[in-house]
């Protein structure tokens, strides 16, 4: 069984959606991570080696957000989880992509989406892939 790291609130602007002034305007975007993560080696060790470095996978996280438009969220939170499993100690990730400025005709907070996704490897003793 993992550990779970999260990181909430990350604010991004990006230019993703169906419509052409989604593309063009952009909007703000708020993503939300959860990882499976075994931490004892990192706690034995007090090492962030031995860790996810959480400051570096948010620059990632934010940059791949920023880049490249996309039409939906659904895809967004695939890379975004593509991101985040792409360090070998991440067993699994769940990401929740933010967009309060949908384009609905309706008083609204936010509209969400949540995926997990396992990692593709094996995680035992592997080493963070660059």
């Amino acid at each position: 069984m993992a550990d779970e790291l999260s990181v909430a609130g990350i604010e991004c602007f990006a230019h993703h959606g169906v419509f052409e002034h989604e593309r063009r305007e952009g909007q703000v975007f708020i993503v939300d991570l959860v990882l499976g993560v075994d931490t004892r080696p990192a706690a034995r060790s007090d090492d962030l080696h031995d860790t996810v470095d959480y400051g570096s996978l948010v620059a990632r996280v934010k940059a791949a957000v920023e880049s490249d438009p996309v039409d939906l969220i659904e895809t967004l939170a695939q890379r975004i989880s593509d991101v985040c499993v792409s360090d070998d100690r991440v067993e699994w990730a769940r990401v929740t992509v933010h967009k309060p400025g949908a384009p609905i005709d309706a008083v609204f907070s936010d509209v969400t989406l949540t995926i997990t996704r396992p990692s593709p490897q094996p995680n035992e003793g592997s080493e963070v892939r660059s």
